[in-house]
């Protein structure tokens, strides 16, 4: 008796899914631009390379402010604090005890983030306009401490004569060699923000930012990873002020006033909060317009305010999610 022979149908394979290269364009637009206006700056050199090594330190410090108010959306007005204590830092080991620069960074972001957790433990247990005022008295006190001790700040007068950045031997201190370490801090900020966001940290983060209630109902302490990306934004903080401090080769209080916050969140809100490359593409867009309306003279501020309007108008979450929120698809 013969028997049928059994047919075996072979296993389907998933289909992936489908990219379309438009959205992929659309998503990698910002990138380009910013590598467009850096690429610019490096071959022009001069003022054009010194007004975008300012906006990539911004970009490093506005990345870390994005990670506490971003990615766990927490409101901070006291970031610049932990930059001023890299700053000077940085600037009083390297001039009065003649530390090179790499210790004394590292110095002024480990004494920063040790501050972050003092002034962070208690103040991180308040919510909303309390957290806003308790954080903006953070920022006000390191200025007026910035100011008063004058025996190691100098108070006004600042500290003049920080070295620049030194690697093998070899100093940065032309335009362009500058703007080229700048851009590698900011590829490696980013690179880190990125891997943030998809870690079990970013995910624990996300859950803040959802809803503190139900991220305890997940088992998630809040009160922890608060503290943790706050401690986070001050290490950025801290190496955007060691930054400075080095690129300049000068500190003074008036560097992290009030006036820093304002710019850093503006940089934020118009490049896209919560986004990897929204603070980028938002420090170098409000750090460069100004310079395009210089020719207007009188009227360069309120040509230079309407066009922020106007951006937040068109793009209220940001040009980064403009972008990415493109949509590509063909249509039938």
């Amino acid at each position: 008796m013969n028997s049928s022979p059994s047919t075996t149908l072979p296993k389907a394979e998933p289909v992936p899914a489908r990219v379309s290269p438009w959205r992929c364009l659309a998503r990698a637009a910002p990138w380009i631009a910013a590598a467009a206006v850096v690429s610019y700056a490096l071959a022009v050199g001069g003022y054009p390379a010194t007004v975008v090594s300012f906006a990539l330190i911004y970009a490093v410090f506005v990345s870390g402010l994005n990670i506490f108010m971003g990615l766990t959306a927490q409101v901070s007005f006291g970031q610049s604090a932990f930059a001023a204590i890299g700053g000077y830092g940085s600037a009083i080991l390297t001039t009065q005890y003649e530390w090179t620069w790499l210790p004394a960074m590292i110095t002024g972001l480990a004494v920063a983030v040790a501050t972050a957790f003092v002034v962070g433990f208690p103040t991180l247990r308040l919510k909303g306009h309390y957290l806003s005022m308790a954080t903006l008295a953070i920022g006000l006190i390191a200025h007026e401490i910035a100011v008063q001790w004058e025996s190691v700040t100098l108070g006004y007068l600042g500290i003049s004569g920080v070295p620049p950045i030194a690697i093998a031997g070899y100093e940065l201190s032309n335009d362009r060699a500058t703007l080229t370490m700048l851009t590698v801090c900011v590829l490696v900020t980013a690179f880190a923000v990125a891997r943030l966001r998809r870690s079990r940290l970013g995910r624990a983060f996300a859950g803040l930012a959802g809803s503190e209630d139900a991220a305890r109902a997940l088992g998630i302490e809040v009160a922890r990873y608060k503290l943790l990306s706050f401690l986070l934004a001050a290490g950025f903080a801290s190496f955007s002020g060691s930054l400075f401090v080095h690129v300049v080769g000068y500190v003074s209080p008036e560097v992290f006033s009030l006036h820093m916050v304002i710019l850093s969140f503006t940089m934020l809100y118009v490049g896209g909060i919560g986004t990897v490359v929204g603070p980028i593409i938002g420090a170098l867009l409000v750090s460069v317009l100004p310079e395009t309306f210089r020719a207007l003279r009188d009227y360069q501020d309120l040509a230079y305010g309407a066009a922020l309007i106007l951006l937040l108008i068109f793009a209220p979450r940001g040009l980064a999610s403009l972008f990415a929120g493109i949509d590509t698809r063909r249509k039938p």
